[in-house]
């Protein structure tokens, strides 16, 4: 079982990329609608993926994905967010974020989302 947690409080907008990885029988998931919702869902229900919408109200982003590495280390995360690929890079250096997703994700995000997760889960 594969549990991942969304955080955003734009779940229209998400709605197609939502229903692609609800649509692997290997999924769980779990929404949040704050960067503090999705910090205890890390601690409760321990998530192999958290992802992280750029618009959280109580969170920035960069700022959430350090303090979920802080409540367990093996979480792997992906944010969604308008920066460019290298100004991404540049601000989450070091954070070891597994995808930069686009404001608006869609089915073949979803879909290659999950392949990388799965490559570096071994599943």
């Amino acid at each position: 079982m594969l549990r991942i947690v969304i955080a955003t409080t734009r779940p229209k907008a998400l709605q197609a990329f939502r229903a692609a990885l609800a649509s692997d029988s290997e999924v769980h998931l779990k929404h949040a609608v704050s960067g503090a919702e999705a910090l205890e869902a890390t601690r409760t229900d321990a998530p192999q993926l958290v992802i992280i919408d750029a618009d959280l109200p109580d969170t920035p982003p960069f700022d959430l994905v350090q303090k979920l590495l802080m409540v367990n280390a093996m979480v792997n995360t992906a944010v969604l967010s308008p920066l460019a690929d290298e100004d991404f890079h540049e601000v989450s250096e070091g954070l070891g974020i597994l995808s930069r997703l686009p404001k608006e994700p869609g089915e073949s995000d979803a879909a290659e989302l999950l392949c990388k997760l799965r490559k570096i889960l071994v599943i």
